[in-house]
């Protein structure tokens, strides 16, 4: 079965973008956000990137597809 990425909308803090990626990559959602806030606050492309994928990222179409994203 082929993974999208998508923002997670029921794991979200702000826009749901660490935890689309956490889910996709297979990584702790925890270990996305503190490597966003560490890469925002050590003066690195942090912020930017999470506001261009908040952008581009897209939402499930359906509540089924995404639970069958989260069992990756």
């Amino acid at each position: 079965m082929e993974r999208k990425l998508y923002k997670d909308p029921n794991n979200k803090m702000i826009a749901g973008v660490c935890s689309g990626l956490g889910n996709y990559l297979g990584v702790d959602v925890a270990i996305m956000r503190v490597l966003f806030v560490a890469m925002a606050l050590l003066g690195g492309p942090g912020l930017l990137i999470y506001i261009i994928l908040a952008l581009i990222m897209k939402k499930p179409v359906s509540e089924y597809e995404a639970e069958q994203d989260d069992r990756f």
